[in-house]
Protein backbone atom coordinates (compact mmCIF):
# COMPACT_ATOMS: atom_id res chain seq x y z
CA UNK A 1 0.00 0.00 0.00
CA UNK A 2 1.96 3.85 -0.78
CA UNK A 3 1.02 6.34 1.27
CA UNK A 4 1.22 9.74 -1.22
CA UNK A 5 0.42 13.48 -0.25
CA UNK A 6 -1.43 15.28 -2.07
CA UNK A 7 1.72 16.84 -3.25
CA UNK A 8 2.95 14.19 -4.42
CA UNK A 9 0.36 13.47 -6.28
CA UNK A 10 0.40 16.67 -7.97
CA UNK A 11 4.06 16.69 -8.79
CA UNK A 12 4.56 16.37 -12.81
CA UNK A 13 1.46 18.20 -13.38
CA UNK A 14 2.49 20.94 -14.62
CA UNK A 15 4.53 24.19 -13.29
CA UNK A 16 2.33 26.30 -11.15
CA UNK A 17 3.77 29.35 -11.91
CA UNK A 18 3.96 29.82 -15.77
CA UNK A 19 0.67 30.94 -16.63
CA UNK A 20 1.07 34.01 -14.74
CA UNK A 21 3.86 34.97 -17.38
CA UNK A 22 1.96 33.54 -20.28
CA UNK A 23 -1.37 35.70 -18.93
CA UNK A 24 0.52 39.17 -18.22
CA UNK A 25 2.76 38.87 -21.93
CA UNK A 26 -1.25 38.43 -23.52
CA UNK A 27 -1.99 41.74 -21.64
CA UNK A 28 0.99 43.96 -22.72
CA UNK A 29 0.72 42.99 -26.13
CA UNK A 30 -2.90 43.48 -26.16
CA UNK A 31 -2.20 46.82 -24.82
CA UNK A 32 0.48 47.89 -27.21
CA UNK A 33 -1.21 46.60 -30.16
CA UNK A 34 -3.98 49.24 -29.64
CA UNK A 35 -1.57 52.57 -30.57
CA UNK A 36 0.52 49.45 -33.24
CA UNK A 37 -2.83 49.30 -34.80
CA UNK A 38 -3.77 52.90 -35.37
CA UNK A 39 -0.81 53.76 -36.71
CA UNK A 40 -0.50 50.95 -39.10
CA UNK A 41 -3.46 51.62 -40.69
CA UNK A 42 -4.31 54.71 -41.19
CA UNK A 43 -1.32 54.94 -43.42
CA UNK A 44 -2.33 51.46 -44.97
CA UNK A 45 -6.00 52.65 -45.39
CA UNK A 46 -4.71 55.75 -47.28
CA UNK A 47 -2.39 53.69 -49.82
CA UNK A 48 -5.25 51.88 -50.67
CA UNK A 49 -5.95 51.83 -54.29
CA UNK A 50 -2.61 54.26 -54.81
CA UNK A 51 0.14 53.34 -57.54
CA UNK A 52 2.41 50.57 -56.36
CA UNK A 53 5.21 53.16 -56.66
CA UNK A 54 3.42 55.20 -54.38
CA UNK A 55 3.11 51.96 -52.21
CA UNK A 56 7.14 51.48 -52.20
CA UNK A 57 7.76 55.10 -51.34
CA UNK A 58 4.76 54.88 -48.62
CA UNK A 59 7.00 51.75 -46.86
CA UNK A 60 10.29 52.74 -47.73
CA UNK A 61 9.96 55.56 -44.78
CA UNK A 62 11.75 54.32 -41.32
CA UNK A 63 9.15 55.22 -39.58
CA UNK A 64 6.06 53.38 -41.60
CA UNK A 65 8.77 50.71 -41.76
CA UNK A 66 9.22 50.52 -38.03
CA UNK A 67 5.68 50.69 -37.58
CA UNK A 68 5.06 48.08 -39.86
CA UNK A 69 7.50 45.35 -38.57
CA UNK A 70 6.35 46.28 -35.17
CA UNK A 71 3.01 45.56 -35.61
CA UNK A 72 3.58 42.12 -37.42
CA UNK A 73 6.11 41.00 -34.74
CA UNK A 74 3.34 41.65 -31.87
CA UNK A 75 0.17 40.44 -34.06
CA UNK A 76 2.17 37.30 -34.89
CA UNK A 77 3.44 36.92 -31.04
CA UNK A 78 -0.08 37.87 -29.27
CA UNK A 79 -2.31 35.08 -32.06
CA UNK A 80 0.83 32.38 -31.44
CA UNK A 81 0.00 32.52 -27.57
CA UNK A 82 -4.06 33.33 -27.73
CA UNK A 83 -3.85 29.93 -29.76
CA UNK A 84 -1.49 27.98 -27.14
CA UNK A 85 -4.11 28.93 -24.51
CA UNK A 86 -6.63 27.64 -26.79
CA UNK A 87 -4.96 24.80 -27.95
CA UNK A 88 -4.16 24.06 -24.63
CA UNK A 89 -7.65 24.41 -22.60
CA UNK A 90 -9.59 22.13 -25.55
CA UNK A 91 -7.19 19.97 -26.88
CA UNK A 92 -7.31 16.91 -24.21
CA UNK A 93 -5.39 14.33 -26.26
CA UNK A 94 -1.59 14.15 -25.66
CA UNK A 95 -0.43 13.51 -29.54
CA UNK A 96 -2.90 16.19 -30.68
CA UNK A 97 -1.59 19.00 -28.41
CA UNK A 98 2.06 18.10 -28.95
CA UNK A 99 1.26 18.73 -33.04
CA UNK A 100 -1.01 21.31 -32.47
CA UNK A 101 1.09 23.09 -30.52
CA UNK A 102 3.83 22.67 -32.44
CA UNK A 103 2.04 23.48 -35.78
CA UNK A 104 0.39 26.77 -34.19
CA UNK A 105 4.29 27.66 -33.29
CA UNK A 106 5.12 27.21 -36.93
CA UNK A 107 2.75 28.78 -38.28
CA UNK A 108 2.69 32.00 -36.65
CA UNK A 109 6.34 32.34 -36.64
CA UNK A 110 6.71 31.48 -40.36
CA UNK A 111 3.39 34.49 -41.02
CA UNK A 112 5.42 36.95 -38.96
CA UNK A 113 8.88 36.39 -40.22
CA UNK A 114 7.70 36.55 -43.91
CA UNK A 115 5.47 39.50 -43.11
CA UNK A 116 8.76 41.38 -41.66
CA UNK A 117 10.67 40.27 -44.09
CA UNK A 118 8.48 41.62 -47.02
CA UNK A 119 8.69 45.25 -45.06
CA UNK A 120 12.19 45.35 -44.81
CA UNK A 121 12.60 44.31 -48.16
CA UNK A 122 10.68 46.90 -49.05
CA UNK A 123 12.45 49.58 -46.77
CA UNK A 124 16.20 48.69 -47.92
CA UNK A 125 14.98 48.50 -51.79
CA UNK A 126 14.02 51.26 -52.17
Amino acid sequence: MAFRTPRQNAQGMGSAGYGTGHWWMQRITSIALIPLTLLFVFPFGQALGESHAAVLALYSSPWHALVAVLFIGVTAHHLMSGLQVVIEDYVHSKGWRTGMLLANTMICVALGAAGIFSVLRIAFSA
